[in-house]
Protein backbone atom coordinates (compact mmCIF):
# COMPACT_ATOMS: atom_id res chain seq x y z
CA UNK A 1 0.00 0.00 0.00
CA UNK A 2 1.45 3.35 -1.12
CA UNK A 3 0.40 6.69 0.56
CA UNK A 4 0.33 9.72 -1.88
CA UNK A 5 0.60 13.68 -0.38
CA UNK A 6 0.75 16.47 -2.95
CA UNK A 7 2.67 19.57 -2.53
CA UNK A 8 2.91 22.80 -4.94
CA UNK A 9 6.00 24.40 -5.24
CA UNK A 10 7.86 26.64 -7.33
CA UNK A 11 7.31 30.18 -9.50
CA UNK A 12 4.97 28.09 -11.52
CA UNK A 13 2.83 25.43 -9.16
CA UNK A 14 4.37 22.35 -9.68
CA UNK A 15 2.79 19.59 -8.04
CA UNK A 16 5.67 17.36 -6.35
CA UNK A 17 4.58 14.25 -4.96
CA UNK A 18 6.12 12.49 -1.58
CA UNK A 19 5.13 8.63 -1.88
CA UNK A 20 5.37 6.09 0.86
CA UNK A 21 5.63 2.69 1.20
CA UNK A 22 3.54 1.88 3.93
CA UNK A 23 5.40 -1.80 4.69
CA UNK A 24 8.61 -0.77 4.84
CA UNK A 25 8.34 3.55 5.68
CA UNK A 26 10.77 4.17 2.11
CA UNK A 27 10.09 7.42 0.50
CA UNK A 28 10.05 8.96 -3.09
CA UNK A 29 9.50 12.32 -4.33
CA UNK A 30 8.56 13.05 -7.87
CA UNK A 31 9.31 16.18 -9.76
CA UNK A 32 10.97 18.13 -7.12
CA UNK A 33 10.38 21.72 -7.89
CA UNK A 34 12.15 23.58 -5.70
CA UNK A 35 12.80 24.14 -2.00
CA UNK A 36 10.08 23.61 -0.08
CA UNK A 37 10.19 23.30 3.91
CA UNK A 38 7.21 21.86 3.79
CA UNK A 39 8.11 18.85 2.03
CA UNK A 40 11.31 19.05 4.17
CA UNK A 41 9.32 18.77 7.15
CA UNK A 42 7.18 15.66 6.08
CA UNK A 43 9.73 13.92 4.63
CA UNK A 44 11.22 13.89 8.11
CA UNK A 45 7.79 13.27 9.95
CA UNK A 46 7.82 10.12 7.51
CA UNK A 47 11.07 8.77 9.34
CA UNK A 48 13.41 10.38 6.46
CA UNK A 49 14.31 7.10 4.41
CA UNK A 50 14.27 9.10 1.07
CA UNK A 51 14.99 6.23 -1.20
CA UNK A 52 14.01 7.95 -4.54
CA UNK A 53 13.97 11.16 -6.87
CA UNK A 54 11.66 10.19 -9.76
CA UNK A 55 11.70 12.86 -12.45
CA UNK A 56 9.07 12.82 -15.40
CA UNK A 57 11.47 15.42 -17.46
CA UNK A 58 13.66 17.69 -16.98
CA UNK A 59 12.27 21.17 -17.22
CA UNK A 60 13.77 23.39 -14.54
CA UNK A 61 10.29 24.07 -12.70
CA UNK A 62 10.48 19.92 -12.05
CA UNK A 63 13.99 19.50 -11.16
CA UNK A 64 15.11 22.98 -9.12
CA UNK A 65 14.97 21.14 -5.47
CA UNK A 66 16.96 17.55 -6.73
CA UNK A 67 20.48 19.27 -5.59
CA UNK A 68 19.36 20.36 -2.37
CA UNK A 69 17.53 16.94 -1.27
CA UNK A 70 20.43 15.10 -2.72
CA UNK A 71 22.69 16.75 -0.36
CA UNK A 72 20.66 15.80 2.61
CA UNK A 73 19.33 12.55 1.93
CA UNK A 74 21.52 10.78 -0.68
CA UNK A 75 18.37 8.80 -2.80
CA UNK A 76 18.63 7.20 -6.29
CA UNK A 77 17.50 9.77 -8.97
CA UNK A 78 15.77 8.20 -11.43
CA UNK A 79 14.40 9.48 -15.36
CA UNK A 80 14.40 8.34 -18.75
CA UNK A 81 17.84 8.00 -20.43
CA UNK A 82 16.37 9.96 -23.59
CA UNK A 83 15.78 13.05 -21.21
CA UNK A 84 19.19 13.18 -19.84
CA UNK A 85 20.22 16.38 -22.96
CA UNK A 86 17.16 18.36 -21.35
CA UNK A 87 18.20 18.28 -17.78
CA UNK A 88 21.39 18.98 -18.23
CA UNK A 89 21.33 21.45 -20.95
CA UNK A 90 20.44 25.42 -19.50
CA UNK A 91 18.74 25.63 -23.17
CA UNK A 92 16.44 23.04 -23.56
CA UNK A 93 15.70 22.88 -19.24
CA UNK A 94 14.46 26.31 -19.85
CA UNK A 95 16.59 27.60 -17.27
CA UNK A 96 18.54 29.53 -19.53
CA UNK A 97 15.13 31.91 -20.97
CA UNK A 98 13.88 32.61 -17.06
CA UNK A 99 18.06 33.57 -15.92
CA UNK A 100 17.67 30.72 -13.78
CA UNK A 101 20.76 28.41 -12.53
CA UNK A 102 19.58 25.10 -11.49
CA UNK A 103 22.03 23.44 -9.24
CA UNK A 104 23.63 19.94 -10.82
CA UNK A 105 23.04 17.06 -10.19
CA UNK A 106 24.07 13.05 -11.37
CA UNK A 107 20.98 10.91 -12.67
CA UNK A 108 21.95 7.86 -11.12
CA UNK A 109 19.24 5.25 -13.21
CA UNK A 110 19.05 6.06 -16.81
CA UNK A 111 15.76 4.49 -17.41
CA UNK A 112 14.34 2.91 -20.65
CA UNK A 113 11.32 2.48 -21.44
CA UNK A 114 8.86 -0.22 -19.23
CA UNK A 115 11.84 -0.36 -16.55
CA UNK A 116 10.62 -0.53 -12.86
CA UNK A 117 11.69 0.92 -9.83
CA UNK A 118 10.67 -1.02 -6.44
CA UNK A 119 9.94 1.55 -3.36
CA UNK A 120 10.37 -1.03 -0.91
CA UNK A 121 6.86 -3.47 -1.72
CA UNK A 122 5.79 -0.52 -4.43
CA UNK A 123 6.51 -1.31 -7.59
CA UNK A 124 6.72 1.61 -9.88
CA UNK A 125 7.06 1.26 -14.14
CA UNK A 126 8.17 4.36 -15.97
CA UNK A 127 6.68 4.22 -19.63
CA UNK A 128 7.98 6.90 -21.90
CA UNK A 129 5.50 9.19 -23.37
CA UNK A 130 7.86 11.94 -25.23
CA UNK A 131 6.04 15.41 -26.66
CA UNK A 132 6.45 17.82 -23.83
CA UNK A 133 9.97 16.81 -24.03
CA UNK A 134 11.58 14.23 -25.77
CA UNK A 135 12.13 12.21 -23.16
CA UNK A 136 9.26 13.12 -21.26
CA UNK A 137 7.45 9.91 -19.46
CA UNK A 138 4.69 8.38 -16.84
CA UNK A 139 5.25 6.23 -13.32
CA UNK A 140 2.65 4.13 -13.14
CA UNK A 141 1.62 1.98 -9.65
CA UNK A 142 -1.59 0.09 -8.67
CA UNK A 143 -4.24 2.40 -9.78
CA UNK A 144 -2.26 5.91 -10.15
CA UNK A 145 -0.25 7.69 -13.11
CA UNK A 146 1.32 10.42 -12.36
CA UNK A 147 2.05 12.02 -15.84
CA UNK A 148 4.37 15.14 -15.38
CA UNK A 149 3.08 17.49 -18.32
CA UNK A 150 2.19 15.41 -20.48
CA UNK A 151 -1.55 14.43 -19.56
CA UNK A 152 -3.87 16.99 -17.71
CA UNK A 153 -7.46 17.77 -16.99
CA UNK A 154 -8.86 18.20 -20.27
CA UNK A 155 -5.66 19.06 -21.69
CA UNK A 156 -1.93 17.62 -22.50
CA UNK A 157 1.33 19.47 -21.91
CA UNK A 158 2.69 22.12 -24.19
CA UNK A 159 4.76 20.88 -27.53
CA UNK A 160 6.47 24.86 -28.30
CA UNK A 161 9.87 24.09 -26.44
CA UNK A 162 12.83 22.49 -27.32
CA UNK A 163 12.94 18.70 -28.08
CA UNK A 164 8.88 19.09 -28.00
CA UNK A 165 7.13 17.56 -30.72
CA UNK A 166 2.95 17.60 -31.13
CA UNK A 167 3.05 14.62 -33.32
CA UNK A 168 4.95 12.54 -30.76
CA UNK A 169 2.77 14.40 -27.95
CA UNK A 170 -0.70 12.22 -29.16
CA UNK A 171 0.88 9.26 -29.93
CA UNK A 172 1.96 9.16 -26.47
CA UNK A 173 -1.60 10.50 -25.70
CA UNK A 174 -3.04 7.48 -27.33
CA UNK A 175 -0.23 4.87 -25.39
CA UNK A 176 -1.84 6.23 -22.48
CA UNK A 177 -5.89 5.90 -23.68
CA UNK A 178 -5.21 2.39 -24.87
CA UNK A 179 -4.33 1.01 -20.95
CA UNK A 180 -6.47 -1.33 -19.72
CA UNK A 181 -8.76 -0.12 -16.90
CA UNK A 182 -9.04 3.17 -15.05
CA UNK A 183 -6.43 5.12 -13.40
CA UNK A 184 -6.26 8.09 -11.05
CA UNK A 185 -4.01 11.05 -12.66
CA UNK A 186 -1.56 12.89 -10.62
CA UNK A 187 -0.46 15.73 -13.08
CA UNK A 188 2.54 17.61 -12.87
CA UNK A 189 0.11 21.05 -12.72
CA UNK A 190 -3.25 21.35 -12.07
CA UNK A 191 -6.26 19.45 -10.78
CA UNK A 192 -6.23 15.45 -10.85
CA UNK A 193 -7.94 13.40 -12.92
CA UNK A 194 -8.47 10.35 -14.14
CA UNK A 195 -7.73 8.50 -16.96
CA UNK A 196 -11.64 7.28 -17.97
CA UNK A 197 -12.41 10.66 -17.81
CA UNK A 198 -10.05 12.02 -20.00
CA UNK A 199 -11.45 9.04 -22.41
CA UNK A 200 -14.58 10.62 -22.35
CA UNK A 201 -14.01 14.87 -21.79
CA UNK A 202 -10.41 15.37 -23.34
CA UNK A 203 -10.00 16.82 -26.74
CA UNK A 204 -6.97 15.68 -27.08
CA UNK A 205 -7.84 11.96 -26.80
CA UNK A 206 -10.92 11.55 -28.55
Amino acid sequence: MMNITCFVIGMIGTNVYLLKDEATGKLAVIDPADHSDELLEQIEENGGDLAYILLTHGHYDHIMGVAELCEKYHPTVCASRVELPVIEEPSYNLSKYHDITVKPFTVDRALEDGDTVMLGETELRLILTPGHTIGSGCYITDDCIFSGDTLFCSSVGRTDFPTSSMRDMMASVERLKNLEGDYRIYPGHDIFTSLERERKHNPFMR
